[in-house]
């Protein structure tokens, strides 16, 4: 395990002096984010935003006033950025295992909170390893929204990780998170390969494990909510990696009691009534659950307990009383990220009762 966090400090801390960098396009984003978030990525420090090396877009939606944690926060980019979006009453920390990053991240803190006309800074760093965040000066059951980006696949022991989440999060409250998966368990060899590994990918936990790991972990019914396709241009990393495919997904995992492992019927029923910044028209929960404003949207008791037993339940009314049982909600898949735009979509894990 030392070896490989090592690989990952040189990596992140001296080989990679910004984006530019990178060798492939895991460590990149492409989701455009809507106008709200846009703003707050915009008024982060130059230098803070040039050492960012996130896969997707690992701000969600309904945050004013929430207490966040970043795992993996790097040099702040995200945790600056949610910074702005939870306002002064709210409070964000940061976790990383990297000296060079926290520097920049702790350096700028000061000139953030001014930009945003804070009294002071509504931000924290701490450092330490993801898989001992049980060490870590970082209260059980204290936050609302836990957030990492492109990180939990560079770390030795992602159970682990998983289940410190789960630990730390508030009932109702959300792992949601953008990483890199593979379409198979990665050859050691490729493992302990230091630019593969450091590039987000020899470290890509293996999709089909992903599920089971989040399940065990406490969070019953994971839920994809976008995905895309990596692509390898570099000719000789794409030899070493030969027919692996990967894929950056971003996904939520809710903390909540009483989830069931498979989609279940009770009658049920949401209609949005807007109000959401960014989802003013219709809201995603994730990949499969758009839902229209003002529109009457059937769903399984899962989905209706995401939806009311968290802090989106300002923004749904419900219709049904839930006292009959159907059977199993019909409809419920996963999406395949591992897809190429042609191809079919069979379910995979992670999605509604994936």
């Amino acid at each position: 395990m030392n070896q490989i966090q090592d690989i990952v400090k040189t990596y992140y801390g001296e080989t990679l002096s910004g984006t530019k960098d990178l060798k492939t396009d895991a460590c990149t984003t492409t989701d455009r984010p809507p106008p709200h978030v846009s703003a707050a990525l915009a008024a982060v420090h130059d230098e803070v935003a040039g050492r960012y090396y996130g896969c997707g877009l690992a701000i969600p939606s309904v945050l004013e006033g929430l207490k966040l944690l970043d795992l993996g926060c790097g040099a702040g980019r995200d945790v600056f950025a949610l910074a702005k979006l939870v306002g002064p009453t709210g409070h964000v920390t940061g976790v990383d295992m990297t000296d060079a990053q926290l520097d920049v991240a702790r350096a700028h803190e000061a000139w953030h909170a001014e930009r945003f006309g804070y009294e002071k800074p509504n931000t924290r760093f701490v450092k330490g390893y993801l898989e001992q965040l049980g060490e870590l000066d970082l209260e059980p059951g204290s936050f609302d929204l836990i957030i990492s980006n492109c990180v939990i696949n560079l770390c030795t022991d992602k159970p682990e990780v998983f289940r410190q989440a789960h630990r730390l999060l508030k009932p109702g409250g959300e792992l949601y998170f953008s990483d890199v998966y593979a379409d198979r368990r990665m050859p050691s060899d490729l493992i302990s390969d230091p630019v593969l590994y450091g590039e987000c990918l020899s470290g890509a936990l293996y999709w089909g494990d992903f599920g089971r790991i989040a399940k065990e972990a406490g969070f019953i019914d994971p839920r994809t909510v976008d995905h895309r396709r990596l692509g390898i241009v570099d000719p000789a990393l794409k030899d070493k990696l030969g027919s692996i495919r990967f894929a950056s997904v971003t996904a939520r995992l809710i903390k909540l009691d009483g989830l069931e492992t498979a989609c279940e019927d009770y009658g049920q029923a949401v209609i949005y009534k807007g109000g959401i910044a960014g989802m003013e028209q219709v809201f995603a929960l994730d990949a499969e659950h758009h839902i229209e404003a003002g529109r009457v949207f059937p769903v399984c008791g899962n989905t209706l307990a995401m939806l009311k037993q968290t802090r989106f339940s300002p923004f749904f009314d419900v219709v049904g009383d839930g006292a009959t049982h159907y059977g199993l909600f019909p409809g419920c898949a996963a999406p395949d990220v591992f897809a190429d735009a042609t191809d079919a979509a069979p379910a995979s894990p992670g999605g509604c009762c994936g």
